[in-house]
């Protein structure tokens, strides 16, 4: 098994403290894919799949076509995808992936968070040297799946690593693969359960009980924040 199958192993990803957050980061991503590439899932691969994401996480249809109306609507904040980041305590990276209608009040809530925990922000793009970009899918296991000949033909589309896990199938690539990995995906008729974009880090950090701690409470503090949407940091 490869780096990607060790950091998803590794990293354990924290459930959102109750089901309307959930619900508000996943309405707020599929507002943005409706608005880039309209709102017809047949004709909006990324639509198609954040549906998808939303159907896995038990999001009422009614939520999801609010959320797609919404980025029709003449009188709607437009929302940004802007990433933010900095150091926790004990040089401990982070990137802060957000998706917000109000900039200023963005940074200055994550600006807070850093200064309370200990923490610095920086500029965009300075720890960009420190994580890989992948896109993953999690697909649904069949018996009649052959991991061998998926691989093989998946390496093509971009593919880096695939492994089995709780009763899915895990698929990473590279970031541009997305794209090429979806269509196979599709026009082969795996059911897609979901599918997200992972930043790995190239190395981690080792700290003790005591400063994990430290650096933790920073990131649950951010996770609380609802413009937030994914943090990724180089904690081993």
């Amino acid at each position: 098994m490869g780096r990607a199958f060790e950091y998803r192993k590794a990293r354990k990803f924290k459930r959102w403290g109750n089901m309307s957050r959930v619900f508000t980061r996943i309405g707020k991503e599929i507002t943005m894919a409706a608005k880039a590439g309209g709102g017809d899932p047949e004709t909006n691969p990324r639509l198609r799949l954040l549906i998808q994401n939303a159907r896995s996480e038990n999001m009422p249809k009614e939520n999801v076509e609010r959320a797609i109306k919404r980025a029709f609507e003449k009188d709607l904040s437009d929302y940004k995808e802007i990433v933010y980041e900095g150091y926790a305590p004990h040089g401990i990276a982070l990137v802060i992936e957000t998706a917000t209608d109000n900039n200023q009040r963005t940074v200055a809530n994550i600006r807070s968070y850093f200064n309370k925990y200990g923490g610095s922000l920086g500029t965009q793009g300075m720890l960009d040297f420190m994580f890989d970009r992948k896109c993953s899918f999690h697909v649904v296991n069949r018996e009649d799946i052959d991991m061998e000949t998926m691989e093989l033909e998946l390496i093509d589309y971009g593919l880096e690593e695939i492994f089995r896990e709780d009763e899915k199938i895990i698929i990473f690539g590279e970031f541009q693969s997305f794209g090429p990995i979806q269509k196979y995906l599709e026009e082969n008729n795996y059911e897609i359960e979901s599918f997200q974009f992972e930043r790995i880090p190239n190395d981690v950090k080792e700290l003790n009980e005591e400063q994990r701690l430290e650096v933790e409470k920073l990131i649950d503090k951010i996770e609380e924040d609802e413009d937030v949407t994914n943090i990724f940091h180089n904690m081993k």
